[in-house]
This record gives structure tokens, C-alpha cells and sequence, in this order.
């Protein structure tokens, strides 16, 4: 597709205003790549896309030259799991997450792996990628890539493990284009070190022999509140949590990654606002230092 691009900075930017309001914001922040929630992220109901909106859309990234463009699925998804009825309703939704990523040209459409609740982890697994080929059957992808996101391991969340979402994107092999979102606050909750160098190579091997570091489209740069190995997912701001800007920047410059985006879904506060966020992920991925303004 004509707007695939080169690596981009950027952050999940919010809709309000209309999807094209997320690009805007992207924009006005000096983002050159951002995520973005093409629907309310916790209600399965979803007002349907109209082809204005559509055309809005494709129409300002244009504009405004963005690159990477992800769209995160809903929270309520759960594409692992063993209830029928959850199960065919995280099926139409996710679907419904497809076709809007479609018509909106979105490069990426990022999915948690699920809960595998009331049953086992390969249970789980299995229904995840049968879940992901059933939604995509027959559609029109047009370009979209479905990114399987690795997860803190928090309950019976499957995916915290590399080697569990390996066996998610083989289920999907050959059916769907699939490919992985690598969250640093999930990858650290789940015991996968990044803080020394020696355990990050480490991280960095398991990557590369379960899933391939080629695969990995989109980095959520996020540190860490919660400890690590917890299981427990708590996003930071950047080098404030246990994480912190050594481990970080070390994500950020390994050339074996130089492709991937790199999106932050850090939080907001008083003492740390959105552009906050940003000027730390350009100095640690460019060694760029610029003024912040804070709210």
C-alpha cells in the first residue's frame, strides 16, 4: 500500500471529536506513527463507520504524512475464550474491528490474546487463532495486519509467555497476515528482563527463536509501575518506573527492532503530560533533547 512508511514515534491518541481528531492530535504532538481505539473501548455496541468518516481519515493522514497507523481492538474481546456465548460475541466484534480497520486503510489492528478462563492455557491458545481466522473469513484486509499482543500474565490471560504467541500466529499461518505487538510493561510484569544488558539480550534471544524479531510491527512503550515478574500490568511514565531509562532506551535503539513503531500508552498527570511522554521516547530512540511545556 502506498502509505506504508519507515519506523514512526508516536503515542494512542484519543478520539474525541471524530477518528480524524486522533490524527490531529498525533500531529500537533510531533508524532509521526500513533494508536488509536476506532470504537468505544469497553461496550460492544458500535456505531457504524460511515463512508465520510472513512474518507476524512485517509484523507488527513495524508495531510498530516503520518506512518505507522495501529488501531487497538476493544477490551471487552476476548478471543480465548471458552464461553460460547462470550466467544461468538468476541468473534462478531472483532470482526467488526477488521472490516473498520479496513475501511479506514489502518496498517496494524493490535489484539490482547484473551482470557482462557474454565479451561487450559492450549484450550485457549487454539480458540484465539480459530477466533482470528473466523473473523477474517472473507474479508477484504487490504493491507491490515492483525499484531497478536504479548500480555503481564495477569489471571488466566494467555500470551505471557512469547512462546504462547508463537503458537497463536502459527494457528493463523497462511489465513490471516498476523504478526506481534511487543509491550515493554508486559513483557516485564511477565518475567522477561530488560533492565541489564545481559538480561536483555536474553529477552531479546527468546524473542527472536519464538516469535522473530521480524515480526514485531509495533513496540507499546510503556515502563513499568508494577515489579518485576508480577504478572501485574501498570503502565508508567517513561524512566520513572522499574523499568526505568536505561532498560528503555536500550528497546529503543537495538538495530534488530529499528523497523518496528514505537507507541507510548503512558498515563497522564499533573507532572507528566502527554508531550512529557513523548520528549523522553525521542531522546532515547534519537538522542534528541527538546523543551516541554506542561499543561
Amino acid at each position: 500500500m502506498a502509505h506504508k512508511r519507515a519506523r514512526g514515534l508516536g503515542k494512542h491518541c484519543s478520539i474525541a471529536g471524530g477518528l480524524a481528531c486522533a490524527l490531529d492530535r498525533a500531529a500537533e504532538l510531533g508524532c509521526t506513527a500513533l494508536q488509536f481505539f476506532s470504537r468505544n473501548p469497553r461496550g460492544w455496541a458500535a456505531r457504524p463507520l460511515t463512508d465520510e468518516e472513512a474518507e476524512l481519515f485517509r484523507e488527513t493522514r495524508e495531510r498530516h504524512g503520518l506512518g505507522a497507523v495501529t488501531i487497538h481492538t476493544n477490551y471487552l474481546v476476548n478471543l480465548a475464550a471458552v464461553d460460547p456465548f462470550v466467544r461468538e460475541r468476541s468473534i462478531a466484534a472483532f470482526h467488526d474491528e477488521l472490516e473498520r480497520a479496513a475501511r479506514l486503510g489502518a496498517d496494524y489492528l493490535v489484539v490482547h490474546p484473551g482470557s482462557a478462563r474454565g479451561g487450559t492455557v492450549a484450550q485457549g491458545i487454539a480458540a484465539c487463532a480459530t477466533a482470528i481466522r473466523r473473523a477474517a473469513d472473507r474479508l477484504d484486509l487490504d493491507g491490515v495486519t492483525v499484531l497478536i499482543e504479548n500480555t503481564a500474565g495477569q489471571g488466566d490471560c494467555i500470551g505471557r509467555a512469547f512462546e504462547q504467541v508463537a503458537e497463536i500466529l502459527a494457528g493463523c499461518e497462511g489465513d490471516v497476515p498476523v504478526g506481534v505487538c511487543l509491550d515493554t510493561a508486559h513483557t516485564f510484569a511477565a518475567g522477561y528482563e530488560l533492565v541489564s544488558e545481559a538480561g536483555f539480550r536474553r529477552t531479546m534471544r527468546t524473542v527472536r527463536e519464538t516469535v522473530g524479531l521480524e515480526r514485531v510491527r509495533v513496540i507499546h512503550f510503556n515502563d513499568s509501575k508494577a515489579a518485576f515478574g508480577s504478572n501485574v500490568d501498570r503502565h508508567w511514565h517513561i524512566g520513572e518506573g522499574a523499568i526505568g531509562l536505561e532498560g528503555l532506551g536500550r528497546v529503543a535503539r537495538y538495530r534488530l527492532l529499528a523497523h518496528a513503531a514505537l507507541i507510548l500508552e503512558t498515563p497522564v498527570d499533573a507532572d507528566h503530560s502527554e508531550a512529557w511522554n513523548f520528549a523522553r521516547l525521542e531522546e532515547l530512540a534519537h538522542g534528541e533533547r527538546r523543551p516541554v511545556v506542561q499543561p
